[in-house]
């Protein structure tokens, strides 16, 4: 079994665990001090990191219950995900295009938050994260026939949603 290394194992994984948190709070601050409380905790659990099936499933738990554990304790804040660009430009498209394609997904973040923390925990984890449904049920401490029914429902809101807001 190779050592896990906080540099090259753990490190790398502050992104993912950002964008989770992010989901989760919907607050960059709050994110952002979720993922070094994150940090600090699988920092001072290292003695068990050599025993773990997946060092990146444990951080993603660990991220996911301290998410959880502030929502519990502050007001959940519905800020927006603006100030957080995740599209890249694409060069060839003109203007209007772009501002169309922004729309979209400004609207389609939209949908996403405003689905239950399950469901959009979920579809961040597997549609966006790209997990594999086993981590996803390890990370949220379901079973995986439950991480299915979760995705199933979530993207059905979000095509609800989704027909309801753009036209045919």
């Amino acid at each position: 079994m190779n050592k896990v290394s906080f540099r090259n194992d753990i490190l790398p994984l502050k992104n993912q665990l950002y964008r989770l948190a992010l989901r989760i709070t919907q607050n960059n601050a709050d994110a952002e001090d979720i993922v070094q409380e994150t940090l600090l905790k699988v920092w001072k659990l290292r003695e068990r990191w050599d025993s773990l099936d997946s060092i990146e499933a444990f951080c993603m738990t660990v991220c996911r219950n301290l998410s959880l554990d502030h929502l519990r304790h502050m007001e959940n804040r519905l800020e927006s995900l603006d100030d957080t660009p995740i599209e890249r430009p694409d060069h060839q498209a003109n203007p209007f295009e772009d501002t169309v394609r922004r729309n979209q997904m400004e609207l389609i973040r939209q949908i996403i938050d405003s689905l239950p923390e399950k469901l959009r925990t979920c579809i961040q984890l597997r549609d966006i994260e790209g997990k594999p449904y086993k981590e996803i049920a390890a990370i949220m401490e379901i079973t995986e026939e439950q991480v299915k029914v979760n995705i199933f429902r979530a993207r059905q809101a979000i095509r609800e949603k989704w027909s309801r807001i753009t036209p045919s």
